[in-house]
């Protein structure tokens, strides 16, 4: 298939190098985001403006942190609705708001085109090695005609319900890490602060029914003081605030949540805080309790 794929980040570079790998033609966009060599190598064409990629693509797959990158690249005056087809379908996989989500379905709808939200979870890991976690709205014949670059992309392929049901899932998802990254590390740091080894604890966890693949994985960045972005910390915040927003919209409440953001904050406060993979949230945990993990 021709596609365009804008926000070749952390996420979106090594899924377009597996959508390539498997044979399909890419077009990126050089004014969102930078494009890495290894891409252009891979045989990655290059537009000036989203709506130069929509121009020559029949499926557009966006990848951008957060809300307004979205409507940017959708709605402003080089978007792509400004040079997409009728009948092509566009795939948001960005992690955004549900609300916003509907409307950007809706204009897409009167240009003629397909929608389909479909955030994915599983970090530059799970983006490498095509395992991610794809949560997706919209209506089954869209599904079904994106179905094939799911399933070179991810593992857990799951059709939650109409547009915006994927990142309503997403949210959910991401207060589900949220909680148990902070859990994780208040765990690790009371274990330290008690004079036990906090590495033979989380050895000792992960054995029993606390076990999560948050504990293996980011127990052990925390641990080894492994901050790389794996998924940057102010990425978690900004979907942490989406779902407060949406709890406001809602009339519920999401205590832990709220506290959780809060601790994000904190960690945002610090310097290149925000830059840091959300493992790092232990930094304001161990602060707190004036113990690092590493004595």
């Amino acid at each position: 298939m021709n596609i365009g794929f804008i926000g070749l980040g952390v996420m979106g570079r090594p899924m377009a190098l597996r959508l390539i790998d498997a044979g399909h033609q890419l077009t990126g966009c050089v004014n969102v985001s930078d494009i890495d060599p290894d891409l252009l190598a891979a045989g990655l064409r290059v537009k000036e403006h989203p709506a130069a990629v929509a121009a020559r693509s029949e499926i557009v797959i966006t990848m951008l942190p957060d809300t307004p990158a979205v409507e940017r690249v959708l709605l402003g005056p080089d978007g792509v609705l400004a040079g997409i087809h009728g009948g092509s379908l566009i795939i948001d996989m960005s992690s955004i708001s549900p609300e916003a989500t509907r409307r950007f379905a809706h204009r897409a709808f009167e240009a003629g085109c397909e929608y389909l939200d479909a955030p994915v979870s599983g970090g530059e890991a799970g983006a490498e090695q095509g395992s991610l976690s794809i949560m997706i709205g919209g209506d089954d014949a869209s599904v079904q005609r994106a179905l094939p670059l799911f399933e070179v992309l991810g593992r857990n392929i799951v059709h939650v319900g109409d547009i915006g049901s994927g990142q309503t899932c997403k949210i959910a998802n991401q207060i589900v890490v949220g909680l148990t990254i902070e859990a994780v590390a208040e765990a690790l740091v009371f274990a330290a602060r008690a004079g036990a080894d906090p590495a033979r604890v989380r050895e000792a966890l992960l054995g029993g029914f606390a076990a999560s693949k948050v504990l293996e994985t980011h127990g052990e960045r925390m641990l080894q003081r492994n901050f790389e972005p794996g998924f940057r910390s102010d990425l978690h915040r900004k979907d942490l605030n989406l779902a407060l927003d949406a709890a406001r919209t809602l009339g519920i409440a999401l205590p832990n949540t709220a506290s959780t953001l809060q601790l994000f904050n904190a960690l945002a406060a610090e310097p290149d805080g925000g830059s840091l993979d959300h493992s790092a949230l232990v930094k304001v945990l161990e602060s707190l309790a004036s113990t690092r993990l590493d004595g």
